[in-house]
């Protein structure tokens, strides 16, 4: 989950870097460190974040160079402290060494290393490859050939960059189940995490494929596998500028990320809706007509948006859809056909868990398909096929305007399968196509009662527990609103079916206690409303407090909620985007009334990594 940075070229290495970690923080902020090669190698580190290091490289500067690597931390192997943070320095202090992912051997390893006599000064796995790789620079005096020596040896997931200071114009990087991409400049060439890392110099970029070792100089990029095979790498060419991940005068990323859902969910069905039809790249209808059972997968907002489309799914394409966790998935070992189409949902693209079910589909037989915002990323490239969601960068941790394109993306999966296989018949297709095509105006008006729900959240401001409640497509969204709570205001919340309050929860229910309820609109005949304001009296009869999300005009909840944030009319299954922006906004401003960080919440990262 750490972000990873490396440059080549005639700019000053300190400032790309720390530009590049500036935009790649949001993967980790327990430490972050950079090694530079001037005349020799010099590294600083601290843990904290970014500024730390910032603020120490003020008080004591290095000499700047044209060669560089840099490296923010989510910590894994040791505590997030000065010692274990990154680079890890080897060879005399003329080797520099970063690394994401966990090297799973690194026990053994270590214990081998320390018999000749080698001595360590962190806690890390990591520390355990700059020694390794230090020691095979003293054999073949090569950095890319020494490399490619240790990574055959590591167990695990990683990417690694390297410098040492008697190649000053070289990094080397490999990546095995871990990102790692390379950004092409003019005279200058750069390797990150992920290309908000280089954007800012340069939208050329060069996908790195499974278990291979790139090396770049000023002018050069060389990329070979780890059997020491030349490989091409894909290249790609990013949709967004170094601006899009910026705040942009919005007090946080996710204030603005909020702002723009409405735009994600126009940018994800652009090119997609063509008169009242829906067309989605790479699948003919054959293949659609062919899939006879759906698995999606995710994790976190993922799996709830997952949870969303299955709804979706089932009523347009008449498939049975199961949704799983990933990290769940393949340990079961499900049964899985030729038939079977496996949907991958992650916003990163790089998630581990994630990841590892996708290549186990895969192997097992099943078509794989992958929704993801990140281009150039290991799912996408892992997959049969991929729908981009085109949100832009999401740079807060906490996913909002991913979750409102990835629960678009599957609507369209849905209306394309159920185009293919004839179960949509043509007028419900074209509400649906229209109801789509006007759901971003329909954000923008939620939006509109940002301040009132400032408002409420500040006077909320002490709650220790909320409670969410929801049936049908609401259930996902109260699951997703407390997960939002719990990532950012750091409270306990539990998202419920409503039907199953009487099972069990309604025991949570005491006087005061805090609980929204996403209400399902009255205008559908098969809609559950009726019975949802039945749960609603029966927290209140108990002392609830309750915040319906309800649509404009229904008079059934006035009189029994004690807030009723509106949301448009609209039909059932637009209701859940609709229902879930005033939940992104409530966390996210219950957060800052509670003076928290809504960008980087504690013990967090942006892409899990690691498994």
């Amino acid at each position: 989950m750490c972000g990873i940075v490396g440059y080549v070229g005639p700019r000053g290495s300190e400032a790309v870097l720390l530009g590049g970690l500036g935009r790649l923080e949001y993967r980790g902020y327990d430490s972050a460190g950079i090694a530079v090669i001037s005349d020799s190698l010099e590294s600083r580190k601290r843990s904290g974040k970014l500024q730390q290091l910032r603020d120490e490289l003020v008080a004591n500067p290095i000499h700047d160079g044209h060669t560089g690597i840099g490296h923010t931390r989510w910590a894994t192997h040791g505590a997030p402290n000065d010692v274990n943070a990154h680079p890890h320095i080897a060879d005399g202090g003329k080797l520099a060494l970063i690394h994401n992912g966990i090297i799973e051997n690194f026990s053994e390893l270590k214990a081998e290393l320390l018999n000749v006599g080698v001595e360590f000064t962190s806690e890390t796995d990591s520390e355990v490859a700059a020694h390794l790789v230090a020691r095979a620079y003293r054999q073949t005096g090569n950095l890319t050939e020494a490399l490619r020596a240790v990574v055959q040896r590591l167990d695990g997931a990683f990417t690694l960059l390297v410098v040492h200071e008697d190649e000053p114009d070289v990094v080397v990087g490999a990546r095995r189940n871990s990102p790692l991409v390379i950004g092409l400049g003019e005279g200058e060439n750069f390797l990150g995490s992920d290309v908000a890392a280089f954007v800012e110099f340069t939208r050329n970029a060069l996908a790195i494929g499974q278990d291979q070792i790139v090396t770049i100089t000023r002018d050069t990029v060389s990329v070979i596998d780890f059997d020491g095979n030349p490989v091409e790498p894909e290249p790609f060419e990013v949709t967004w500028d170094a601006s899009a991940a910026t705040k942009g005068g919005w007090p946080s990323f996710m204030a603005k990320e909020i702002s723009e859902e409405p735009q994600a969910v126009a940018d994800t069905i652009r090119g997609r809706i063509k008169g009242e039809t829906v067309h989605i790249d790479g699948f003919d209808a054959k293949t659609l007509a062919d899939i006879d059972r759906i698995i999606i997968l995710g994790c976190g907002t993922a799996a709830y948006s997952g949870l969303v489309g299955k709804y979706a799914i089932e009523q347009w394409a008449r498939i049975p859809v199961d949704v799983e966790l990933s990290h769940e998935f393949r340990y079961r070992e499900p049964v899985l056909g030729e038939h079977t189409l496996v949907v991958s949902v992650s916003q990163s693209g790089e998630t581990m868990d994630t990841l590892m079910a996708v290549k186990y589909a895969r192997e097992m037989g099943a078509r794989t398909l992958s929704i993801c915002n990140t281009q150039g990323a290991t799912i996408p490239r892992e997959s049969d096929d991929v729908i981009y969601t085109h949100a832009g960068p999401e740079v807060a941790v906490a996913s909002t305007k991913a979750f409102v394109a990835q629960v678009t993306a599957l609507y369209l999966l849905g209306l394309a399968i159920g185009q293919a296989n004839g179960k949509v018949d043509a007028a419900t297709l074209a509400t649906v196509v229209r109801d789509l095509e006007a759901t971003p105006t329909l954000i923008e008006t939620v939006l509109l009662q940002a301040d009132r729900i400032k408002t409420m959240a500040k006077w909320m401001a002490d709650t220790q527990a909320i409670l969410l409640l929801g049936r049908h497509v609401g259930f996902p969204i109260a699951l997703e609103g407390a997960l939002k709570l719990k990532e950012l205001a750091y409270i306990h919340a539990e998202g419920f079916a409503a039907g199953e309050l009487k099972h069990g929860p309604i025991a949570l229910i005491e006087p005061g206690q805090v609980v929204f309820v996403i209400v399902p609109s009255p205008r559908d005949p098969n809609s559950l409303h009726p019975k949802v304001v039945s749960n609603i009296q029966e927290i209140r009869a108990r002392g609830a407090r309750v915040i319906a999300i309800a649509e404009q005009g229904d008079a059934a909840v006035l009189p029994f909620a004690d807030e009723v944030i509106p949301i448009p009319l609209a039909s059932p299954f637009i209701e859940p985007i609709l229902a879930v922006v005033p939940l992104h906004l409530f966390s996210m401003e219950l957060a800052t009334a509670k003076g928290l960080d809504v960008d980087q919440p504690r013990n967090l990262a942006k892409s899990v990594t690691v498994e």
